[in-house]
């Protein structure tokens, strides 16, 4: 029995989060590519990521990094007292995560995960407001996860935009992953999923060229 390649696992995103480089993209349908940012993400945190550790210090504690990558503000988050748990498909990014000390699950954000409804923080950082390729599904699944009025934090594309995209995961050889579904949403269309999620924004802001949206959980009455 064959069993079929999975995307960020399977791909070129593995090797580069090994080695701690790019250069990476996302390659769409139309031919048109989208570069990764490897070597941010597998840097100390540093500019924009500042701005979203000091909000996560005002949280109830503990924060969910879903998506967390190689694991850098896990890391962080752990380095300013905050307790954190990362979440990743992709074992060499939990691996990564663990190597910096940080606690992290192989694990969709869709599977069953840990203290669910109890937690005060999530992260969908570093566009992965996209994952699944259904935003909507997304923002009421990590509003799922969170404890009441507990926060998420979501980086949101500069510009406006709503699209949902078939995408490949391209190394430099030219080498590429299986297709997978992806989002990009710009501020705009976020809040507008968020709300229906039942999410209420409570703040917006930019650094460093990054643009973030800050909700809070509400609960509605039955």
């Amino acid at each position: 029995m064959t069993v079929a390649a999975e995307a960020w696992v399977d791909d070129p995103f593995a090797e580069a989060v090994r080695l701690g480089r790019g250069p990476l993209w996302l390659r769409r349908g139309d031919g048109l590519r989208i570069p990764l940012d490897v070597e941010r993400w597998c840097a100390p945190a540093t500019g924009a990521d500042h701005g979203l550790l000091l909000r996560c210090t005002r949280l109830a504690a503990p924060v969910v990094d879903l998506g967390c990558g190689p694991g850098r503000l896990v890391a962080a988050l752990l380095g300013l007292g905050v307790p954190a748990l990362g979440v990743d498909v992709t074992a060499a990014a939990v691996v990564r995560t663990r190597g910096l000390g940080g606690p992290a699950l192989r694990r969709s954000v869709f599977d069953r995960l840990p203290a669910e409804g109890r937690w005060g923080g999530a992260l969908l950082a570093d566009g992965n407001v996209g994952i699944g390729g259904d935003p909507g599904r997304l923002l009421a699944r990590s509003a799922e996860l969170l404890a009441p009025a507990g926060t998420l934090l979501v980086e949101v594309e500069p510009r406006e935009t709503d699209e949902r995209l078939t995408v490949r995961v391209e190394g430099p050889d030219g080498r590429v992953g299986p297709p997978f579904a992806w989002a990009r949403c710009g501020a705009t269309a976020t809040a507008r999923r968020a709300e229906r999620a039942g999410l209420v924004e409570t703040e917006r802001w930019s650094s460093h060229g990054r643009h973030f949206l800050a909700f809070r959980k509400v609960l509605r009455p039955r």
